[in-house]
């Protein structure tokens, strides 16, 4: 997930709370370092702020949603005007939630908006008798549940949507903690030990040692 917020205050603080989510979050304070960021990283959802530095949220909006960017949208802003919410969503915005907020408003709209369809992302994400419903959050393997970490059901998430390609620990890192995290941290190797263990027998997650790791 990214927050964008040129309140840097704010934005530490909608970090650290979605965190504890267990969501990974990146921070931009500005328009320019938000499409940046939006255009190298396929974020799930994306907070942004409407009246940013540089790009405003406006053309940043646009601009993903015109490179075909799949992330959904949640707008914030100070303007409370209801022309100001019809603009916002006009825009191609999923939601829009005016300041100032409750914190737990903003993470139930992101989790509402989460869940909605997506052509491009399957809400069940399968391979073998591995499954995944991306929408709840619930894992199964031969109709067994999983109890999962965040982490592990992000790892598993981007393994299946792999559909058997190797996923690097780089991408994993990209895609499942967010970009404060070291890079030469073994947290990747001990979640896939963990989620290994999890899903138990026969193993279905496969080492390319040297390249990074695929379901099998």
């Amino acid at each position: 997930m990214l927050v964008a917020e040129d309140e840097e205050f704010l934005a530490d603080a909608i970090a650290r709370g979605l965190r504890r989510e267990g969501m990974a979050v990146d921070i931009a304070l500005s328009g320019d370092d938000a499409l940046d960021k939006a255009l190298v990283t396929e974020y799930d959802v994306i907070v942004l702020d409407r009246d940013l530095p540089g790009m405003h949220g406006d053309d940043v909006c646009t601009t993903l949603i015109a490179e075909g960017r799949g992330a959904r949208i949640l707008m914030l802003t100070a303007a409370s005007a209801v022309d100001d919410r019809v603009d916002g969503l006009s825009l191609g915005a999923d939601d829009y939630l005016g300041k100032p907020f409750a914190f737990r408003e903003l993470v139930a709209r992101l989790r509402a908006i989460a869940r909605r369809p997506s052509a491009a992302v399957p809400t069940l994400l399968q391979r073998g008798d591995v499954e995944l419903d991306v929408a709840r959050h619930d894992a199964t393997r031969g109709g067994r549940a999983l109890a999962l970490t965040p982490k592990e059901l992000g790892v598993l998430r981007v393994l299946l949507e792999g559909d058997g390609v190797v996923v690097s620990a780089e991408q994993l890192l990209e895609r499942v903690w967010d970009e404060h995290v070291d890079p030469f941290t073994n947290t990747v190797r001990v979640t896939i030990a963990n989620l290994r263990r999890k899903l138990g027998q026969p193993p279905v997650i496969e080492t390319v040692v040297g390249v990074g790791y695929r379901i099998s």
